[in-house]
């Protein structure tokens, strides 16, 4: 018997000549939070999220390679959402952007109604034909870069990030993306545990950070503070080292109170703990993908003290990296 919780509700958005997968996989991962891993080890399922498909006209879509997929309804239809994800449609936008043109406006008042908004490959388009992605930061796939950054010259494209997040809209990179963004928002918007155990049950790893190695901003907040952005861009290229407030102030043209100021207004923390949760995000990464030595992993993420590692780590898990390791850093039931 399913536990009683108010579920969130995702609506995936069906588009013709893309790939099945982008669809697929969202259905799937945000359908088995809470339930999957819970049956499988016999206990009664917890959903977290209610999923609606949607196509444009409510009608069966088409994919790149001839698979029909009917949805529930019509964009018009699905009622009030906590997420829209965008599936993908070819790689060149200018070719099918105007047989979707009506999904643009729906996506506009999704976000105005409050609604976070997700778009996969190059599905992305969407969000930026939208306009929602002006002067902020997002990814696609690396292989229609060019052609997007020509399109839409007035977004900030991190084409080697693999997932993003600015003010409430998510962007994944390529086709497989859309399994690893599904699994960040997860855990975004359910925490760490329910999106392990959904990997776990799923066989899938946890999320990939970008198309190149791994990197992402695991703090972003939405806010519009252009100066202090700059600011946790520099901190997430920097988190190895020791930044101190007067480099940042320096770098963001203002008095270190200043900074303090906006940057606690903007992110809701001191620069120090801003840092400080950069360096436990990568470390949580490497513990869950094998990392043996705890030392390593100190040094790797900056802190040369592992001592004083172990007390930061718990500070902000609740437990100690080796236990953190032991829970999290396996992939099999």
């Amino acid at each position: 018997m399913a536990r009683s919780r108010d579920k969130l509700h995702v609506v995936v958005v069906l588009v013709n000549e893309g790939h099945a997968s982008t669809a697929v996989s969202p259905i799937e991962i945000f359908s088995s939070a809470g339930t999957m891993f819970e049956e499988l080890r016999g206990k009664d399922p917890d959903p977290r999220f209610r999923v609606t498909t949607a196509s444009i006209d409510g009608r069966s879509i088409e994919t790149a390679h001839g698979l029909r997929i009917t949805p529930d309804c019509a964009i018009d239809e699905t009622g009030p959402a906590d997420l829209v994800i965008a599936s993908a449609s070819g790689p060149v936008p200018s070719e099918w952007m105007a047989r979707h043109a009506a999904l643009v406006p729906w996506l506009i008042e999704r976000y105005d109604d409050g609604c976070l908004v997700a778009g996969v490959c190059s599905g992305v388009a969407f969000l930026a034909e939208a306009g929602l992605l002006d002067g902020r930061r997002a990814t696609t796939y690396w292989g229609v870069a060019d052609a997007f950054r020509a399109r839409y010259p007035a977004v900030d494209w991190r084409t080697d990030l693999l997932i993003t997040e600015d003010a409430g809209i998510f962007c994944g990179g390529g086709v497989n993306a859309a399994a690893d963004l599904s699994l960040y928002l997860v855990e975004r918007l359910c925490g760490h545990r329910v999106a392990v155990e959904c990997s776990r049950a799923l066989l899938l790893d946890m999320p990939r950070q970008d198309q190149t190695g791994y990197a992402i901003l695991p703090l972003a907040r939405p806010h519009g503070d252009d100066r202090i952005r700059m600011i946790e861009d520099h901190l997430s290229a920097n988190f190895q080292r020791d930044v101190s407030v007067e480099e940042l102030a320096e770098r963001a043209g203002m008095s270190r109170r200043t900074l303090m100021r906006r940057f606690k207004a903007a992110t809701k923390v001191r620069p120090g703990t801003y840092h400080q949760m950069l360096r436990i995000a990568a470390s949580r990464r490497m513990l869950e993908e094998g990392a043996t030595s705890i030392q390593q992993v100190s040094t790797a993420v900056g802190y040369e003290d592992a001592a004083f590692f172990r007390r930061v780590f718990k500070r902000h898990c609740g437990m100690t990296p080796a236990a953190y390791r032991d829970r999290f850093g396996t992939r099999v039931l």
